[in-house]
């Protein structure tokens, strides 16, 4: 799972410096966990990630922003509370997620948001 700054974000996810609407940068459709260090619900989130990230290898990419660190990329976003996840398909408009998901519901969302079962 990669960890993604400003300058990441703008080249594999949404130029949003370049574009006003949606243009998904990326090769492989993403789901991206808002966070921060301190939150407890993103630790509980963490590990389902890593499980996902390994289920779902090749086929969709899991990134990491931390809020605290990249203030401007959260805000960018209207990020109030996390964990936020932002569900990106390659194509049509991404989704975002509030709170702590369990993992069937991130399975779920994978496979209609970003896979398109």
């Amino acid at each position: 799972m990669e960890h993604l700054t400003k300058e990441t974000f703008l080249e594999k996810v949404f130029n949003y410096e370049e574009n006003k609407d949606w243009k998904f940068e990326g090769e492989l459709p993403c789901l991206i966990d808002f966070y921060a260090d301190w939150c407890q619900p993103c630790k509980m989130v963490a590990p389902i990630l890593e499980e996902l990230s390994k289920e779902y290898e090749g086929k969709i990419n899991i990134y990491k922003i931390d809020t605290e660190a990249e203030t401007e990329l959260a805000g960018a976003f209207g990020i109030k509370s996390i964990p936020s996840l932002l569900f990106c398909p390659s194509d049509g408009q991404p989704q975002m997620a509030m709170g702590a998901l369990p993992k069937d519901s991130m399975k779920k969302a994978i496979e209609d948001v970003l896979l398109k079962k």
